[in-house]
Formats: C-alpha cells, structure tokens, sequence
C-alpha cells in the first residue's frame, strides 16, 4: 500500500530479487497507489523556483516496476485479519469502481499528508506545498503577484500583493521560501516599477528555533543567513487568523497577505484509520525495530509490515523514539524491509533497523546551502553542492538523475525562466469563456 519513496523502493528491491518468480507467475507483487508515480518531495522547492522541470521530480510507477501489477486507486480499507483490502480506482470525486483484493502478505507505505489547523481563513486563501502540482501553482501565484503589483496604482493592494507569509519553518518551509525568495528578486528585475528590496517576506514559526531537526548551530546559522535577506522569521508565533487575506499573528501584529504557504509539518495518512492494524498515540503504526507490525503486547503481526512516515518505528538514537518522518528515514527502512522479507520468506534471521547518523541539507537558493555531514556542517556553495549531489544519488530513477542534472546544466547557462503559466491551471478558461461571449454575439443560424 503506497507507491512512495518507502513503497517503491520495497517493490523494487523484491521484483530485482524475485524477477524469475514474478515472471513465471509464481508470485505476484501488487502496488496501490492513487498517483501513478512517486513524488520525490525533497526537490520541490526548486520546482516551485523553476530549476526543474516538474516533470522531472516524479518517478512512473509502471515504468519502474514492470514486474509488478500498479493499481491507480485508493485504499479505502485493510482488513489484515481477513487478508483483504478495498480499493475504489474511480476518479476524485467519484465513487462506484469498488473491489477487494486477497493477499498473503502486506507492506503498508502511504506516508503522510498535510497537518492542517482550524485557522480562520486559512482552508480559503492558504496554498499547501506537498505535491508537484502545489510547487508549479505557487510560482505561477507568486510571479501573478508580481504582475499585479505593477499594474496596480491601489498602494494597499500593492502592498499586499508584495507579502508573503510562510507557515511553518522545518525544511520544506525553508526551503520553499528560500528559494521563491531568491527566484522572486531575479525576477523583480524585470519591472520598471518594482525593487527585489519592495518584496516582503514573513516566516512563521511556532516553536522557537527553525530547522527543528537539524544541530542548533546550523538552524542558528540559517536564521542568520534568511534575516540578513531581510525575511521577517517570527520564532515562537502562530497564525491566528488569515480571514479575508488578513494575517493576524500571535505576537499582535496584523497585516495584509495575498500570499499565504501551508507547510506547518505532516500528518499520517488518513487511511491508517480505516485498517486493523495497531496505531501509536500519533496514529502512526506501531512497529518493531525489524519493521514488522507490532501488536500492544509487543509481539509481531504476522504478515504485516510497515516503513516510511506512515511506522512508528524505533530510533535507537533517540532513546526508543519514533523515527523523524522524512525521506531519508523512509529510504533506509524500506532497503532493510526488503531483506527482512525476503529473509522472513526463507526462514533466515531478521535484522533490527539502526539508522545512520542523519545527513540532512537544504537548498536556500542558487549557490547557497546549508548542509549537515557526519563531521558537522557546510554552508554556502560546497553545501549547495553536496546537496545536490545528495539529491541526485537518492532520486530512484536512473533516467530521472540524468534530466535533473540535465536541467541543473541548462540552469547555470542560461537565465532562468520567470514566466507565469497559470493559465495551465485551468485550461477550460478561456474555452468556456468563449461560451459566455456566444451569449451576446450569437453566431450564424442562432
């Protein structure tokens, strides 16, 4: 169950081992997943800026895993005890294309999603950043804001059409914002009538450090870097209202935004309540350090297993704790998932999951990095680099390394593309609004 980095990685390392198998119809891999690709999330940020092709960052699911049956569908049940699970392959919104499949044996990998707060306004005005689609249509949002800040001569409009307000300051917040920021006063270049130094850009953070899962000294050094880029980072603020693009903040202040960005944290994923199976007290499943399902008693679920956000999977590191939910957690736990399988298969001993020391980055725009290593930390180019380099050997794809390497090279020879394709976010616009001109110059034989 998913097709992420967790579930394709599983599906991989099994169809690589039981190819002959596979083929010959002995056994059968089965992946549901209802996108028909992984998102590598990691490299959104540059998406959004405009580096790389969207297209690039997604991985095809059946392309990569021709041995194994993909279903583009949505769980809406697991009932390990009866060894089913329910799946509706009909499109959003629609219902009716319901069937059960059997199974012997489960993996549960469906991640995470957004964590989302009852703020006033903010199902109406805010922009979430956990999709390929949500990365393209907050860059065509923030270069429309730009050509509505030239056009207009209503100065609070101006002003409000300049701001932008980030939610949440972990690495996707970050990230985003540094990068739009960076892509933002290249391409306020570009106008007469507007300054890189006219931008605002505000980062909200509820607790009272950025980079929660990084050393304090490199968060410490982020925030140094981020604020001598005049961005307003508040530490220890929350969002208390967006209504009507008003942002109300916790330390009293009020101001206009056209611009607001959801990336306060994730959430497991919403099916894990529609399953038997055992959830910790953040309703992520509970786990052994073999990535087996554990019952509330301690023992293995026979059959189950789970990796990635969605497993409450123990960190030795961290005194027993939960594992981060991120990329890199979820990518080493589905390697040793694969083997404990496979090993489970052939009645050979399990392994325990003992995580290397985390090795995080993230991009702050072109040329500037901040980078974790296992001798401590890097900033400025080197770190940019080793970031990307990171990236490009954890992307599973092949073909997919070399177009995002493809259009780093292109990057650094040309100028960077600023223009706003939103259109391409509703392609019937302009059709239907020919209906609507019918109406009043009806064509001949009306």
């Amino acid at each position: 169950m998913g097709g992420g980095c967790a579930g394709l990685t599983v599906g991989l390392r099994l169809q690589q081992t039981l190819r002959p198998r596979l083929r010959s119809g002995e056994d059968e891999i089965t992946v549901v997943e209802p996108q028909p690709y992984l998102t590598y999330h990691p490299l959104l940020a540059e998406v959004a800026a405009g580096t790389i092709d969207p297209r690039h960052v997604v991985v095809p699911l059946r392309r990569t895993l021709p041995d194994c049956r993909v279903l583009t569908a949505r769980v809406t049940r697991v009932d390990h005890a009866g060894r089913r699970v329910r799946i509706d392959a009909a499109p959003p919104g629609e219902q009716g294309l319901t069937t059960e499949l059997p199974y012997d044996l489960l993996v549960m990998a469906p991640g995470s999603v957004s964590r989302t707060a009852p703020v006033p306004g903010l199902a109406e005005h805010g922009l979430g950043f956990a999709s390929v689609g949500e990365a393209v249509g907050l860059r065509n949002h923030v270069l429309e804001q730009l050509d509505l800040a030239s056009t207009t001569r209503d100065p609070e409009l101006r002003q409000a059409a300049l701001t932008f307000v980030f939610v949440g300051a972990g690495y996707a917040g970050v990230g985003a914002l540094a990068e739009l920021e960076d892509m933002a006063r290249y391409a306020a270049k570009g106008y007469h009538n507007l300054d890189a130094d006219d931008l605002r850009w505000v980062l909200v953070e509820a607790t009272d450090r950025i980079l929660p899962e990084e050393s304090a000294e490199l968060a410490a050094h982020t925030l140094a870097e981020l604020r001598e880029r005049s961005i307003d980072v508040r530490l220890a603020t929350t969002l208390e209202s967006a209504a009507d693009r008003l942002m109300t903040l916790s330390d009293g202040s009020t101001f206009a935004a056209r611009t607001l960005v959801w990336t306060a944290g994730t959430r497991p994923a919403p099916l894990l309540n529609a399953t038997d199976l055992p959830l910790d007290g953040n309703g992520r499943i509970r786990c052994l350090p073999t990535l087996q399902v554990s019952s509330p008693d301690g023992r293995p679920v026979p059959d189950a297993w789970s990796a990635g956000d969605c497993a409450a999977v123990p960190d030795p590191a961290a005194d027993g704790s939960p594992c981060a939910p991120n990329a890199q957690h979820a990518l080493a736990q589905a390697e040793l998932l694969a083997a404990n399988v496979l090993a489970a298969l052939g009645g050979r001993p399990l392994l325990d999951y003992r995580p290397e020391r985390q090795v995080c980055s993230t991009s702050l725009g072109v040329g500037r990095a901040v980078a974790h290593t296992g001798r401590g930390h890097l900033t400025g180019r080197r770190a940019w680099w080793l970031h990307r380099a990171r990236h490009l050997r954890r992307m599973p794809s092949a073909e997919r390394r070399v177009r995002i390497l493809t259009d780093w090279l292109l990057a650094g020879l040309f100028r960077r593309e600023v223009v706003s394709l939103g259109s391409v976010e509703h392609p019937r616009a302009e059709f239907e609004a020919g209906f609507a001109d019918d109406r009043f110059h009806p064509g001949p034989g009306r």
